[in-house]
């Protein structure tokens, strides 16, 4: 697969500060309505699905800067308006690494309180947080306290079963090799369909981040 140059990027930042713009506002109706809300990053072409059967590269430098500094101001417009709530809430950044287009900024209320709070495996050797590795945005996201959890893709064992129930090779071949990587077997507590455990690959950290 062919990695997609991205090119006009004074064009994206205008992306990015419209992105900001339409989202640093909490809408406080919807959230009291379903206790819970999250912003993703659209910018294209992070948001978009490719259709050339090419790999849109990750934000770098200047961009990558612009779209953090954009989770920054998103989540303190959110913490504002929840802070009139006079509540408990869950508010974080996640700051996916090297997935930075997965990253968002997540809240709950009310009866939704700990829905994100187990979202992401945490690793008994967690990482520590440096936020001098992002150059100027050090003293803004210095300001939180980042949890460290795995940004992982699972396989349930219908869709990844053992190599003898295929009959090519190939198919064998893919299955074998996928088990080697290195991944956690997650039991159902009960069965879904024929499917009893899952298969958990990392892809990378999440750095959950709130104040």
């Amino acid at each position: 697969m062919r990695t997609k140059k991205i090119r006009g990027h004074k064009k994206k930042w205008a992306e990015i500060d419209a992105w900001i713009a339409a989202n640093k506002q909490l809408d406080i109706g919807n959230l009291k309505t379903y206790q819970r809300d999250h912003t993703k990053i659209w910018v294209h072409p992070w948001s978009g699905i490719t259709v050339t059967n090419s790999q849109i590269p990750e934000p770098k430098r200047e961009t990558k800067r612009r779209i953090i500094k954009g989770l920054i101001a998103i989540y303190e417009g959110w913490k504002a308006s929840l802070d009139q709530l006079n509540e408990p809430y869950y508010l974080k950044i996640w700051l996916y690494e090297p997935r930075l287009f997965k990253s968002q900024v997540v809240c709950a209320i009310e009866k939704e309180l700990t829905f994100y709070e187990n979202t992401f495996f945490a690793p008994p050797d967690p990482k520590e947080f440096y936020p001098a590795h992002y150059g100027a945005l050090e003293n803004a996201l210095g300001e939180f306290r980042w949890d460290h959890r795995l940004d992982e893709f699972y396989l349930d064992n219908t869709e990844l079963p053992k190599p003898e129930a295929y009959c090519y090779e190939s198919d064998k071949k893919w299955v074998n090799n996928m088990m080697k990587k290195p991944h956690r077997t997650v039991p159902f507590s009960q069965p879904i369909g024929e499917a009893t455990e899952s298969y958990m690959f990392r892809r990378g950290d999440v750095w959950v981040g709130g104040k």
